[in-house]
Formats: C-alpha cells, structure tokens, sequence
C-alpha cells in the first residue's frame, strides 16, 4: 500500500519531462506553437504512463495470487 502510494506521488509530482522525439521537438520548436509542444509532450507522457499503470496492476495482482 504503502509503495504504490509513493508511486503514484512520484508519478503526479514528475513536472516537466521531455518525451518528445527530436523531429517532433524540431517542427514544434520552429513555430510559434508553444502551447500546441506543451500540449503534445503531456499526450505522449499520458500514453507512456497507462502501460507501465497496467503492467504493475498485473504484477502485483499475481503477486498476491501466488502469495497466497
């Protein structure tokens, strides 16, 4: 309980992370689309996060199960 608490604090407390590929980083940074980079940076960090969600959901419900 206790570790999946902090996860989710260091999951929410990460601000800023560059997970933007360089293309992509080059053709925003070109314009004047700032808020459009900001936009596209906290999609991909969103659709990164679910599996890594999903993965450690599995883990840790087949750890109980065969705790059990």
């Amino acid at each position: 309980m206790r570790t999946s608490i902090s996860f989710l604090l260091i999951l929410f407390v990460v601000g800023e992370a560059s997970a933007q590929c360089s293309m992509c980083r080059a053709v925003l940074e070109s314009g004047e689309a700032q808020e459009t980079a900001k936009g596209i940076n906290n999609g991909i960090i969103y659709l990164m996060a679910i599996p890594y969600l999903l993965v450690g959901f599995v883990g840790y419900q087949i750890f109980k199960m065969l705790k059990k």
